[in-house]
């Protein structure tokens, strides 16, 4: 049931297969907690992977780990293989990268604050419009004056600036206040506190490292650590958004091809979307919508249909639909929502189908022939083929030991930057005013001294007794001399 150009999903009353050639047309896989997405997604990531397409994917609760590890197939795995007529089935094992954010569990990932920019900045830190727009004034001077922004400490030297120059950047930039200055420093110290430190900084992560492929020509597949990053939803989600923003800036035009040159998995993506401005939302949409010319495949993993806004999800077109429960009117509503999604199949309510699937099962369409969507079947996703949940820690460190990007990235990198620049001007202000006070204090007191110096006025010709006295005063004036500088060098008091 393997065949080129193609990864089979499961079995309807056919065989579903996903086209390579259509990967890169973005996809959703949904369902209720416990219904079977992770494996879906394991599933969907071995396919990639053996037609020779780079991974990438966040780990949430850590089972798609097992994905480095040989299969060792399970009573349930064989049984679903037998049922689905899955006669290729076997055990396999995938190249791995594994990273985190806190380089724990795996490389440590790692982007400048200048890369991150405004926008995305502002939303981690959950800044409103105002202190969103001194973020912004803040991020236009560093680029006018030529101070790169690498880590946190960069931001905050920077935003110490911009408050102490207020008066001359409100002039020529807008308004900064102080009251925003303190709220975006007050922000960024809980960034901090949440481990943000460790994202921000060098050596940055190279997209490059990202697309590698194995001496087999298997695509790697590069797994998130995830499940301690989920702690700050805000984080996990900006960072996500982040790389999504890289691939598509960084990456050429290259078209309709094949197979993608990536396929990217949002895990959890609602958290992209919870609460987030319009402005935010439509460049989401703007990056999916052309990432894809990129090469680029990207599938939001999620609950629900309705978690996606109506301008990203039209832009879905591969669909994996797992069991939802519709126990109240809002639940109920979300389940039409997601039917009518579907092209329908006469042979069943897709409605009614999605509330009946058991787990395993999905409602699975893709995009056929001519980039038409396929009628939807009722499938059962076939079993993974890599082992399925987590892998031991001294496992996890073994494939991080022998990764191809092994040191690359574990030292931290801390390079001459706006914090040290802003240092050492404010050193040079303060050395140059103390000069200058040092300066000033010495012409004072040598005016003074000259001033003290100085004989009262009076004439200047002198009476006979007066030029008696004056001669008889230098005479013993230079004997005094004779005898002090003799008494001070010794040697001549000796000598004489």
């Amino acid at each position: 049931m393997l065949v080129d150009d193609k990864i089979f999903l499961g079995t309807s009353t056919q065989p579903e297969y996903l086209t390579l050639k259509y990967g890169n047309r973005h996809g959703l896989v949904t369902g209720a907690t416990g219904t079977g997405k992770t494996v879906t997604l394991q599933v969907m990531a071995e396919g990639f992977s053996a037609a020779g397409v780079p991974v990438f994917a966040a780990d949430i609760k850590g089972d798609l780990s097992g994905v480095a590890k040989m299969g060792n197939a399970q009573g349930w795995q064989t049984q679903r293989a037998q049922e689905i007529g899955f006669t290729d089935f076997k055990d396999d094992i995938f190249p791995v990268m594994f990273w985190d954010l806190f380089g724990r569990q795996g490389h440590p990932i790692r982007t400048t604050i200048s890369e991150m920019g405004a926008l995305l900045l502002s939303r981690m830190l959950e800044l409103n419009d105002t202190q969103e727009g001194v973020l912004n004034i803040a991020f236009k001077l560093a680029d006018d004056e030529g101070l790169l922004l690498l880590d946190l400490k960069d931001l905050r030297a920077l935003l110490i600036n911009v408050q102490e120059r207020a008066k001359e950047i409100t002039t020529q930039y807008g308004n900064v206040s102080t009251a925003s200055i303190g709220a975006i420093q007050r922000a960024l110290l809980v960034l901090e506190q949440q481990g943000g430190e460790n994202f921000f900084g060098e050596r940055a992560l190279a997209i490059a490292d990202m697309l590698r492929t194995d001496r087999d020509g298997r695509g790697f597949i590069s797994i998130l650590a995830a499940d301690e990053l989920m702690r700050s939803p805000r984080l996990y989600s900006t960072f996500l958004l982040w790389m999504l923003s890289e691939l598509f800036e960084e990456l050429p035009e290259i078209g309709d091809v094949d197979k993608p040159r990536l396929v990217f998995f949002f895990d959890e993506a609602h958290l992209l979307f919870d609460d987030a401005p319009k402005v935010l939302i439509d460049k989401v949409e703007q990056v999916v919508r052309l990432v894809r010319s990129k090469g680029v495949g990207v599938y939001f993993v999620t609950q629900n249909p309705v978690d996606i806004p109506d301008s990203v999800l039209a832009q879905l077109a591969n669909r994996v639909q797992h069991a939802l429960r519709a126990y109240t009117p809002r639940e109920q509503k979300a389940v039409r929502v997601a039917a009518e999604t579907f092209r329908p199949n006469p042979a069943f309510s897709t409605e009614d189908a999605i509330t009946q699937l058991g787990i395993g099962e999905a409602l699975v369409s893709v995009l056929e022939s001519k980039g038409v969507p396929s009628m939807v079947g009722r499938t059962m996703i076939r079993p993974p083929s890599a082992q399925v949940g987590p892998i031991l820690p001294q496992e996890r460190a073994a494939i991080i030991a022998a990764s191809p990007v092994a040191g690359l990235y574990d030292t931290a990198i801390d390079r001459d930057s706006a914090f040290e620049v802003l240092a050492r001007s404010a050193r040079d202000k303060q050395l140059a005013e103390e000069r200058q006070q040092l300066e000033e204090q010495e012409r004072k007191s040598a005016e003074r001294t000259y001033q003290e110096a100085q004989p009262a006025r009076r004439s200047t010709r002198q009476t006979p007794a007066e030029a008696a006295m004056n001669s008889l005063a230098r005479t013993v004036a230079n004997r005094l001399g004779n005898a002090l500088v003799r008494g001070i060098l010794g040697s001549l008091k000796r000598g004489r």
